[in-house]
């Protein structure tokens, strides 16, 4: 495999596993979660899955991406996720993004972004700006966002739902 094809196989993997986040975050709207899907992969292939669940749970940590790292650590026995690629359908909190800094990933992939979210009433402007010291460049890990047409689609599915828990 030539590194051209193997950079396309890539990228159509992390567009499946981003349809598939996506898909995560609209169904976790259905299911009395929050608008967000994430997924962590390794070697072409997804170890698990995290959709949030805030106010089902009552945590306020139960975010999708802590719940896919979380689901992830277990799954593979270990803490660190080296080798691994966290797909969020919406860019990362600071607590997501600072939990996927710890877990060690190779690498972050977002849809949504933060503009997005606050649009649906998920406002945490104020969070990142205590983050934005350091320019991404910086950091230890790379951050890449993935624009896709369907991206606003969980936060859509979250405004049309009538009997939505707002926090």
């Amino acid at each position: 495999m030539t590194a051209h094809t193997r950079e396309t196989s890539v990228q159509e993997l992390k567009r499946a596993w981003m349809e598939e986040a996506i898909r995560l975050a609209t169904d976790s709207v259905a299911n009395g979660g929050g608008p967000f899907g994430a997924l962590v992969a390794q070697d072409d292939e997804v170890v698990a899955f995290g959709n949030n669940q805030v106010t089902a749970t009552l945590d306020p940590t139960a975010h999708a991406e802590v719940s896919a790292l979380r689901a992830a650590c277990k799954e593979l026995g270990t803490f660190s996720l080296e080798g691994c690629l966290l797909i969020t359908s919406c860019e990362p909190c600071p607590m997501c993004l600072s939990s996927a800094l710890w877990s060690r990933v190779d690498g972050i992939v977002y849809c949504a972004d933060r503009h997005d979210a606050a649009v649906a009433g998920f406002d945490d402007r104020k969070f990142y700006d205590l983050f934005d010291k350091k320019p991404q460049s910086m950091w230890p890990t790379r951050i890449e966002h993935l624009d896709l047409p369907n991206r606003t689609a969980p936060f859509d599915a979250w405004l049309a739902k009538s009997d939505r828990v707002d926090y």
